[in-house]
């Protein structure tokens, strides 16, 4: 009884390891750190705040979104600065602040989306949907948390979102790593198990958003919706666990010894033979105009350089890069259209939850049209852009209640984009420079937030706002903040965006054509050939 009794413990401890070291808990770690990655949809919160601190106009504030788009988050510095901790920077000051700040969270971001895809390469479109799902709550999230927190000072928000992502990454970065693929014949059931989790969490920041416009929540009120939150979070430990548990009862189950096989001894003059030659590098320069098929291993010069990857950059240029900028300026448009501040943050809200339910149907349902029907991936994208348009085009012209319904169109269009670039590049040109190749692909996003937002969108309303000023017969030195307020101020910047969008959908269709047959194959195969079954 004493020996039954002290191994009990033993046993406990090596199952709670075998849970962190497993591939589940890994994914519910990258859950967890995705969740804290998109605080950069909030700027539509905090902009307003920064404009009337520092006396930005709109350009130069939209300036400052191109360098958070180029990053992925807001620093502590720029907390300092919004609270007036330290003297006021230089516009590049700030622009470098921004951007530095951003770019550390982008670093825990692609360790956690990377290694997750490597570790379930033949279901890469479902765990990037849920991936990038997470995040695309975040920032409705962080609006819960830090409305339980400060209540509705936008200021403390901007140091909220500077230090709570960076705790989530020490606390699980090294829980996050590469393992060996194995096969799991329930592998796709977890993970819409995880789903149904997700969707729960997404419903009910949808209606806690509702319910806050509606209803003056307490202190207290805010903060029991936050503990909700928390535990939608944790839920999927529970799942990963449960897993874990049925791997730990499979491997205690008695198996069979192995029957022996007579083995043939080679000749004495005989040489033996390697079950598998070794793969000869083919040096960097001289491979890039000899290209691997699709769905190879490319290396970076050979996938930079492929007309694939060109074709994907200007759609994602076009199609992001419009997205990013009627995320950024969310607040500026509610503002110029009469909004009040708190209805401005539920458009936030909006979009990050309807950003969610983008990221996970492009990345389940595109899935799923690709395994039955062969759907080309690159297809589901040309339709998502063209969606986009249209959200576009009714900020462009708004109508009662317009920018609620624009705010679901690009929250979900955006959502969906990103899984869709992410598994699109992972399919063309392999995962064995994947970390790189997926960072390059999405540096046309902030390229194209420059273009469009700062030097188009940023300019016209400007424009506009100018000419506010002069019919009042007042300049821009008489004002502190230039502010425009009328549907006149983005008509024409969100139509050229919604014409931008929809070239983008042409040119994602050429890659349709171009890469048709490539999806009539089976492009899994070799994933199944290399991994394990349990």
């Amino acid at each position: 009884m004493a020996k039954t009794s002290s191994s009990k413990p033993s046993e406990s401890l090596q199952f709670a390891v075998q849970v962190v070291q497993g591939r589940w808990f890994t994914v519910f770690a990258s859950f967890l750190i995705m969740a804290g990655a998109g605080a950069t949809y909030l700027f539509g919160v905090y902009s307003k705040q920064i404009k009337s601190t520092l006396g930005y106009d709109q350009s130069t504030l939209n300036l400052l979104g191109f360098f958070k788009d180029l990053g992925a988050n807001v620093g502590v510095l720029s907390g300092l600065i919004v609270t007036g901790k330290i003297a006021k920077p230089k516009v590049w000051q700030m622009c470098m602040y921004i951007c530095i700040g951003a770019n550390s969270q982008n670093f825990a971001n692609t360790g956690a989306l990377v290694t997750c895809v490597k570790n379930f390469p033949e279901s890469r479109g479902v765990m990037l949907g849920l991936l990038k799902g997470f995040t695309g709550l975040s920032g409705a999230m962080f609006n819960q948390i830090y409305l339980a927190l400060y209540g509705n000072d936008s200021k403390s928000l901007v140091l909220l979102i500077a230090w709570l992502p960076a705790a989530l990454s020490v606390v699980f970065v090294y829980t996050i790593r590469p393992m060996k693929v194995v096969r799991q014949p329930n592998e796709l059931r977890v993970f819409y198990h995880f789903l149904y989790i997700s969707i729960a969490l997404a419903l009910f920041l949808m209606v806690m958003n509702i319910m806050q416009k509606q209803i003056a929540f307490s202190q207290a009120a805010y903060a029991g919706s936050v503990a909700v939150v928390c535990v939608f979070l944790f839920l999927p430990l529970g799942i990963a666990i449960r897993e874990e548990l049925l791997l730990w009862n499979l491997k205690k189950q008695p198996v069979d010894p192995p029957m022996e096989v007579a083995v043939q001894k080679p000749e004495a003059n005989e040489q033996p033979k390697t079950e598998k030659a070794e793969k000869i590098e083919t040096p960097c320069f001289a491979g890039m105009c000899n290209k691997p098929p699709r769905g190879e291993d490319y290396t970076i010069l050979q996938a930079l350089l492929s007309v694939d990857m060109l074709i994907l950059f200007i759609a994602t240029l076009c199609g992001l890069g419009s997205s990013l900028t009627a995320v950024d300026n969310l607040g500026q448009i509610g503002e110029s259209l009469g909004y009040p501040t708190k209805t401005i943050s539920s458009f936030v809200s909006l979009v990050s939850i309807w950003n969610f339910f983008g990221r996970v149907f492009s990345g389940f349902v595109s899935e799923s049209l690709l395994v039955r029907w062969k759907m080309p991936r690159p297809l589901m994208m040309t339709l998502v852009l063209m969606l986009s348009s249209i959200g576009h085009l009714l900020i462009a012209f708004p109508a009662p209640g317009s920018v609620y319904v624009a705010s679901v169109i690009i929250g979900f269009s955006f959502g969906a984009q990103l899984p869709l670039l992410f598994a699109i590049i992972s399919e063309l040109f392999g995962l064995k420079y994947y970390s790189t190749l997926f960072n390059c692909g999405q540096l046309a996003s902030p390229l194209g937030s420059y273009i469009l937002n700062v030097k188009v969108t940023g300019m016209l309303y400007d424009r506009e706002a100018l000419k506010v000023l002069a019919s009042k017969g007042m300049t821009r030195s008489s004002v502190k903040e230039l502010i425009c307020i009328g549907s006149q101020c983005y008509r024409l910047s969100f139509s050229i965006l919604a014409a931008v969008t929809f070239f983008g959908a042409l040119v994602s269709l050429v890659l349709v054509i171009r890469t048709r047959e490539f999806y009539k194959s089976d492009i899994y195969k070799k994933f199944r050939e290399e991994s394990e079954d349990l």
